[in-house]
């Protein structure tokens, strides 16, 4: 759950959702920017846009930014269900992009990663911290972002457990290769 629409287009560039149910009246970005935004960052997942707005042509603007359907308020739950059963069994939808830098390939839609075709077995939150860092390549990444981004807004800010799983995702990517693909920038943060 996101409170402004600022905060929802950061929790959908880390967690991969199957349906976003989007208002339109969000703080700090409306819905029809943040459905926007998602679409052109190539979110795969249906986005459904719920809405006091019923006129027709702000059903087809919500429409014509990427939304996959269209409820206005008020609406029943079960029809709200029925709906998003509706659009998580279409087929075809957008996919993530696949990452490819470094001889690293990353596929978020399954989670597989290969580095110059060796495959390599990675958890979720590993996964999670080399695609984010692959999305952000050249750029220090510091441990707070990380922490907020694939962990949530809850985490301890002073806990270990970004330098454990940078450590366990270091020693999986490098395993065979001589060059490494994250370097710690001190007092900045990590950067791939």
């Amino acid at each position: 759950m996101a409170y402004d629409g600022q905060a929802a287009l950061e929790k959908a560039s880390v967690n991969n959702y199957d349906v976003v149910c989007l208002d339109l009246n969000l703080p700090r970005m409306d819905g029809l920017e943040v459905c926007r935004r998602l679409r052109e960052d190539r979110f795969a997942g249906g986005i459904i846009m719920l809405t006091a707005r019923s006129a027709i042509r702000d059903r087809i603007e919500g429409l014509d930014s990427g939304a996959d359907d269209y409820l206005v308020k008020p609406f029943a739950f079960s029809e709200l269900l029925a709906r998003i059963r509706a659009v998580t069994r279409r087929e075809g939808g957008l996919r993530e992009p696949v990452l490819n830098t470094r001889g690293l390939e990353l596929d978020p839609n399954t989670n597989r990663c290969r580095r110059n075709g060796k495959e390599i077995h990675l958890t979720p939150k590993e996964f999670a911290l080399v695609y984010y860092l692959a999305r952000n390549e050249g750029r220090a990444v510091p441990q707070e972002e990380l922490l907020e981004h694939i962990w949530d807004e809850h985490a301890n800010p002073f806990t270990q457990t970004v330098k454990v799983h940078m450590n366990n995702l270091r020693r999986k990517l490098n395993d065979g290769f001589d060059d490494q693909l994250i370097e710690t920038i001190r007092g900045k943060g990590y950067v791939l």
